[in-house]
């Protein structure tokens, strides 16, 4: 891609798709990329919801199930024939079921690992074979400060987020020489269905996924591999040298010990169901 002022960002004219970008972070990225004049194309499981989110943009947006290498070589077909060579991929889709370990069921496990680490393996190698052929691009993977921060109650979800983050270490590494950049944008919990029924405290900091996506926008322009957000929380990247005595004793003083491994179960039970792979009841993000 061409070169740009570093002192502002500057996504004019750039072709990017985004993973579940129906609700949530992946929709405010897409706004936000959008009203800065970028051609965004988004890609969703929820096809009615997707339809509802394109239309709302004013930009095309098409049906992916991340877990599945032909639907998504099929979505960044279609994103491409109906914009353009695609700049930007941003591998958003995921979900974060919570619970104590021996809770989890082996399908909801799976489903984890299949949607928030093998839905951007397959999305970066499928994005990556176009843009080597054009002489680059960016991919953007969404992962998470609990990638760096195990604690109790997220078990799965900070195994498939840690997996994100080394494997675009690895990618980055790889691919980079021969032009194409992988980056991970990675957020405290954010201030979506995501923590619903989760009682948080003062010790943890939450976002809106405004910010994320504002984070998500200076990666692209930006040549860090990773950006944390806020960034207050970049310290967790130091979190694998820190004594395992002194994690257990800050996760207690914190109530990251306990925040995760209970819920209310009415106010999340629609996120459950993303979770668990039952369609949302009709007008739920």
């Amino acid at each position: 891609m061409a070169r740009r002022n570093k002192k502002t960002t500057d996504v004019r004219g750039l072709v990017i798709a985004i993973t579940g970008a129906a609700r949530g972070i992946g929709f405010e990225t897409a706004t936000r990329l959008r009203d800065l004049g970028a051609t965004v194309v988004i890609g969703d499981i929820d096809e009615e919801a997707v339809g509802k989110a394109a239309a709302d943009l004013g930009h095309d947006g098409f049906s992916l199930d991340v877990t599945d290498p032909a639907s998504f070589a099929a979505f960044l077909d279609s994103a491409e024939a109906a914009a353009g060579p695609i700049d930007v991929l941003i591998n958003n889709a995921g979900i974060m079921p919570t619970g104590p370990l021996l809770s989890y069921d082996l399908n909801v496990v799976k489903r984890n690992f299949d949607i928030d680490l093998l839905g951007v393996v397959i999305g970066t190698q499928e994005a990556a074979k176009r843009m080597i052929a054009r002489g680059g691009g960016q991919i953007i993977n969404i992962g998470s400060v609990a990638g760096r921060l195990p604690v109790p109650g997220l078990t799965i979800y900070n195994a498939a987020k840690a997996g994100v983050i080394v494997f675009s270490e690895a990618c980055d590494n790889e691919l980079s020489p021969q032009g194409v950049r992988v980056k991970t944008v990675n957020p405290t919990f954010t201030r979506t269905a995501l923590i619903s029924g989760i009682t948080t405290n003062r010790f943890v900091q939450t976002v809106g996924p405004e910010q994320v996506a504002e984070q998500v926008v200076n990666s692209i322009e930006g040549t860090k591999t990773h950006l944390t957000v806020p960034r207050s929380m970049a310290w967790v990247h130091a979190n694998a040298v820190m004594p395992p005595a002194m994690k257990r004793s800050s996760s207690k003083l914190t109530g990251m010990d306990r925040m995760f491994l209970s819920y209310d179960d009415v106010e999340r039970a629609e996120y459950l169901k993303r979770v668990n792979g039952v369609p949302a009841s009709p007008g739920k993000s």
